[in-house]
């Protein structure tokens, strides 16, 4: 099965770009309800994810320097990210897709040219997967 088939695209996904503020990243994730969002640089790469663990975590470590109030003087490039995202190339196949999906929420799926073009999530995966389960126990109650 080709990941295509699963891929949700670009201009689908909430992601931030690399030379985003603080408060803008913070407000990209509560608007859209999300705990990590991908990280693109200017042309379109897939550079890391940001999860809300990183961003409080670097306020934290700031001893009071950044708030909530003045976040938007600082930037997102400065964060230390603590998880390491995989992504996937679109010709990838469904095995690398699944391990990696087991360790992430989601996996970002870049071009030939690293260029980010989506995501999997993996609920997408595991509905997938629950087909064949079904399928098994259609065919051993048969």
């Amino acid at each position: 099965m080709n990941i295509a088939f699963f891929l949700l695209p670009k201009q689908e996904v909430a992601f931030v770009t690399a030379d985003a503020t603080l408060r803008q990243t913070l407000e990209r994730m509560e608007y859209h309800r999300f705990t990590a969002v991908p990280i693109l640089d200017k042309e379109g790469r897939y550079t890391g994810t940001v999860t809300e663990g990183d961003l409080l975590w670097h306020m934290k470590e700031s001893e009071g320097k950044i708030t909530f109030e003045n976040a938007s003087k600082f930037m997102l490039k400065d964060v230390p990210l603590r998880v390491s995202i995989k992504p996937v190339s679109i010709d990838a196949n469904m095995e690398d897709l699944i391990n990696l999906a087991k360790v992430q929420n989601f996996v970002p799926v870049v071009d030939d040219m690293e260029r980010f073009i989506g995501i999997v999530r993996r609920s997408q995966i595991i509905e997938y997967c629950e087909k064949f389960v079904s399928r098994e126990s259609l065919n051993s109650s048969s």
